[in-house]
């Protein structure tokens, strides 16, 4: 078996050779990010101690570690550790189901395009070609501009715009996947085209899936993020970290601190994610070429 018909993922990212420790290293560590997450997004506001909406017009701007506010308090009094757990709430879930809608739309899209051939096929290409010329950010502020604000709209929104990168992903390998001898024995023996696709070529595309939806999903936190500091995203008053990070910049430089905690959960996110998609894309490379 060569590694061209084994080879299980379109993504070119990461070294293929790589020790096996070093991929455990990835792994490991993007699954203590994931636990950590995971802990702050169901019981962050438990372990902060006070609730992220609760105003104290007496504790305003307090700097860390100050009456047990872990990472001090807003203009308004209110626990900024509280409130970047809270917003873990928001922004998880918001990349959650943008990247499973534009995963969604994109499969589907690839696999039409990469399993057919004359004008599907070049109708579906070129239709791709146009979408990917567009900034997504861009183009989420022109749709979020439509449509208005809010937890669905923003996420149908990122969703829209970020389908073309799991179609063309797809597409490709749903080429790549059709030439496979045991592809065309199944439409040699009459097998109906749907039931090679759900049997043999989505598990293809399994391993594909999986590393594009983690780096899609830490592109997508990031986009949400940003669209809330310009204030297209989470609604004014909600505790999202592009909110908290737009709110900070008024004490930027007296009370620096107020944008530690939402950057940091940015970061530590979006790492994870690509620790995670990175991991699990060398583990496959290396099991394919090892075959």
């Amino acid at each position: 078996m060569t590694t061209k018909q084994t080879e299980p993922t379109g993504v070119t990212r990461g070294v293929l050779n790589t020790p096996r420790w070093t991929m455990s290293g990835l792994l490991i560590t993007g699954l203590v990010g994931l636990a950590i997450v995971i802990v702050l997004t169901l019981w962050g506001e438990q372990i902060a101690g006070f609730d992220p909406g609760k105003q104290d017009l007496r504790a305003r701007v307090l700097p860390p570690f100050t009456d047990g506010h872990l990472l001090g308090t807003d203009k308004l009094g209110k626990d900024v550790f509280a409130r970047v757990a809270a917003g873990f709430r928001w922004s998880i879930p918001v990349g959650l189901l943008a990247t499973s809608i534009s995963a969604v739309i994109g499969t589907t899209v690839g696999l039409i395009a990469g399993w057919n051939e004359g004008w599907i096929r070049s109708t579906l290409s070129r239709f791709m070609e146009i979408a990917i010329s567009f900034p997504y950010l861009v183009l989420a502020v022109a749709v979020i501009g439509v449509v208005g604000r809010g937890f669905l709209a923003l996420s149908l929104t990122l969703g829209l715009v970020a389908w073309v990168s799991f179609a063309r992903v797809v597409f490709a390998e749903t080429r790549k996947i059709k030439q496979r001898e045991y592809v065309t024995a199944a439409r040699l023996m009459g097998t109906p085209s749907l039931r090679i696709i759900l049997t043999y070529v989505l598990r293809g595309l399994r391993p594909t899936l999986v590393v594009m939806s983690a780096f899609i999903f830490a592109d997508l936190l990031v986009a949400e993020a940003g669209l809330s500091f310009l204030g297209l995203g989470a609604p004014l008053g909600e505790p999202s970290w592009g909110n908290m990070l737009a709110d900070s910049r008024v004490n930027l430089f007296d009370a620096p601190w107020l944008m530690y905690g939402p950057a940091a959960a940015v970061v530590v996110t979006v790492l994870t994610a690509n620790l995670i998609g990175d991991g699990l894309l060398q583990y496959w490379s290396r099991g394919t070429h090892q075959q």
